[in-house]
């Protein structure tokens, strides 16, 4: 068995996390920190898991006790954990947040579709962040093949969960019900790592990505419209996304339309591409809390140990 321990258990992604690891085959949770609610069972928190656990969240913990630690902690603070605490010999770190999406501290980033043999070998994983996901899932057999030769025109809406657990302004319900909304235009984080990769992939890209996110009014799931410049036919284009996608274990190429419901509550990603008068228009869908962050944190973690990537992930979707 896997022995997992989870830092910061409070949040939307911990509370998915746990939800995922309580029921995979080859796990056991041995701690789940949270300052805060320290005490308190996890299931007077994330309320999904009444029935399924009678865990409590500790304030302390002993590291040496896991085999693996996630961070799930707010962006930023991965750093300080890992400034201020000694991590045993043989224990790997999965990190949700944002911090060492940039591969620094010997983290390798925890894309599969991207980097599935790195991550097999890696010690520190850092989990890519939702939108970065769909978006990249969505461009990265256009750089494999050095076909992003133009602009990139993205606009993506996602659901609240993505804002976070901790309310605001943008998440109340009464704001966000039959509401959508544009934010962070051309300047959103995730810009960052998906620049980063895609030129790994193809270093003579050095054109602009133009992001433009949205809050949806629905609570999760991430659809991203991506189009671009691009010389091949519609016959060209599918065969390129499926040989590309042809080993991953979640992300299908589909020649439907394809919509948030065929997603929420799995790990999956869909893709369609189409061709449109010398543009390439690809449509991604996942659901920002599993393929986005929790589910291929364990994704990861599945390939970190050696297990089949689906275990534990063999999920149902909402469909309607």
């Amino acid at each position: 068995m896997i022995r997992a321990g989870i830092i910061g258990g409070a949040g939307y992604t911990a509370g998915e996390l746990i939800r995922l690891l309580v029921n995979h085959p080859q796990v056991e949770i041995v701690f789940v920190h949270s300052t805060s609610n320290a005490g308190n069972r996890l299931a007077d928190v994330h309320g999904g898991l009444e029935g399924d656990t009678d865990m409590r969240f500790c304030d302390s913990y002993d590291l040496g006790s896991a085999d693996v630690v996630f961070l799930c902690s707010a962006h930023g603070q991965s750093k300080v954990w890992l400034a201020e605490n000694t991590i045993p010999a043989g224990v790997k770190i999965i990190d949700l947040a944002q911090d060492f999406r940039d591969e620094s501290e010997g983290f390798v980033y925890g894309l599969p579709e991207l980097n599935r043999e790195r991550i097999r070998r890696a010690e520190r994983v850092a989990n890519p962040g939702c939108f970065a996901t769909a978006i990249q899932l969505a461009l990265l057999p256009l750089a494999a093949a050095g076909l992003l030769q133009d602009e990139v025109h993205v606009t993506a809406v996602t659901g609240s969960t993505g804002a976070g657990v901790k309310p605001s302004a943008t998440t109340h319900f009464s704001w966000r019900a039959s509401n959508i909304s544009v934010y962070k235009a051309f300047t959103h984080q995730h810009l960052i790592e998906i620049g980063r990769n895609l030129r790994l992939l193809e270093p003579s890209f050095d054109s602009a990505i133009n992001f433009v996110p949205m809050r949806g009014d629905f609570t999760r799931g991430i659809l991203a419209s991506v189009y671009t410049a691009c010389p091949l036919d519609g016959e060209a284009v599918r065969k390129l996304y499926a040989d590309f996608y042809a080993p991953a274990a979640f992300t299908r190429v589909t020649e439907r339309d394809v919509d948030l419901k065929q997603v929420v509550n799995t790990n999956k990603a869909l893709l369609h591409a189409a061709v449109y008068d010398g543009k390439v228009h690809i449509t991604s869908v996942i659901d920002n809390l599993l393929k986005g962050a929790s589910g291929q944190a364990v994704q990861n973690m599945n390939l970190m140990f050696g297990l089949d990537e689906k275990v534990g992930l063999q999920l149902k979707a909402n469909a309607f």
